[in-house]
């Protein structure tokens, strides 16, 4: 194996001291009853910091809005109790020589109607569509997008006010943000519809407010992605200028580091390079990259035919991380089914024999372990 070093090093991004430039990547557990993490959450997220990762991110947690949650037994970040238990979490992490942040989610047309607790409230997107051409959501007004760019200020708000380290903005896959994104669900005619410009605009109004609410110094972390769960093969850009065309509303807006997700981190983004997206990223705005995608990993996460889990890897060098990682491609690796299964992931890679590495199990998936 090469030499990890360069995975050991420590690094800054304003309010984020990160021992090192591992990350645990954002992953949807299920397992909150009543919406609240719980003992057993706590549990989970200290012992990956005690088992050395440098930067946790925590799993989706939905903002206050009536909408925002799709899927069963989900964290939620507002409410007393839910945020006094992300306190408490986040306290763990810090004992253990980890930093964190929560990762701010809106489920946006992923969402279906039935969806407990909030029951019969419809799924909120731009144009009414959870995938292309199809009109089967709540087209989202005027008031409701101020409603929900207010729900993730508060959101920022709360996580430094529980002394959080930076919050992370969920804004890929497929969910709201990302709906207004990407032309395919995003047929506004108003101003978040139509250019790029305009389709990005709803997310750096909001990341504007999130910023005016934590201050120049606390750390905003967007995560975006080109492919959605609704289209693995979408994207939003296709050339270097058009991912420059982007991201510089963002940057402008307050965004301090780009999370840049694909499916397969070692794939080029562009042809004539073999830099991936998050190294692209990087490139063009000079701030702090994340890159992730089947670290450590011999299959990507697609859930197989008539499957809906992440699929069955077994451990698989990475030599060719470290190599883009020494060559500054990016600044930090997000880690996520080989950190289910290996919560001492960065303590055994550290030892620089990946040979002790569980496989990651769908079964795994069941509890947190």
């Amino acid at each position: 194996m090469s030499n990890v070093d360069a995975l050991f090093l420590p690094l800054s991004i304003k309010s984020i001291k990160a021992k090192n430039r591992i990350v645990m990547a954002p992953m949807t557990r299920n397992q909150s009853p009543d919406n609240i993490p719980n003992e057993k959450s706590l549990a989970y997220y200290r012992k990956r910091a005690e088992g050395g990762v440098g930067l946790i991110v925590t799993e989706g947690t939905c903002v206050n809005h009536i909408a925002a949650s799709g899927y069963p037994d989900v964290p939620y970040f507002y409410g007393q109790e839910r945020l006094a238990a992300w306190g408490a979490i986040a306290q763990a992490v810090h004992a253990e020589g980890g930093s964190i942040v929560p990762q701010l989610w809106h489920c946006g047309g992923m969402r279906k109607k039935g969806a407990l607790p909030e029951g019969d409230v419809d799924g909120y997107t731009p144009s009414g569509m959870n995938v292309p051409g199809k009109v089967n959501r709540h087209v989202m007004s005027k008031q409701d997008i101020d409603d929900v760019i207010r729900a993730f200020a508060e959101g920022a708000r709360d996580a430094k006010a529980l002394g959080f380290d930076g919050v992370e903005i969920h804004g890929a896959h497929g969910y709201l943000l990302d709906q207004f994104f990407w032309e395919g669900t995003n047929q506004r005619t108003d101003e978040y519809g139509g250019s790029l410009e305009n389709r990005g605009r709803f997310v750096a109004e909001l990341i504007a407010a999130c910023r005016a609410e934590v201050g120049p110094e606390f750390a905003i972390i967007l995560r975006w992605s080109q492919w959605k769960q609704q289209d693995y093969q979408a994207r939003l850009v296709t050339t270097e200028k058009e991912l420059e065309a982007f991201l510089h509303p963002l940057v402008e807006a307050g965004v301090d580091g780009f999370h840049c997700s694909q499916r397969r981190f070692w794939e080029p983004e562009f042809p004539g390079s073999d830099l991936n997206l998050a190294g692209w990223v990087k490139r063009i705005t000079g701030l702090p990259s994340i890159t992730v995608g089947s670290v450590s990993l011999d299959a990507d996460f697609i859930p197989l035919p008539g499957e809906q889990v992440f699929r069955d890897g077994k451990p698989e060098s990475i030599d060719r991380l470290i190599a883009m990682l020494d060559r500054g491609d990016f600044d930090m690796v997000a880690v996520g089914r080989a950190l289910i299964a290996n919560p001492d992931w960065a303590n055994i890679v550290r030892q620089g024999d990946i040979s002790g590495l569980r496989a990651f199990e769908k079964a795994m998936l069941m509890s947190l372990g």
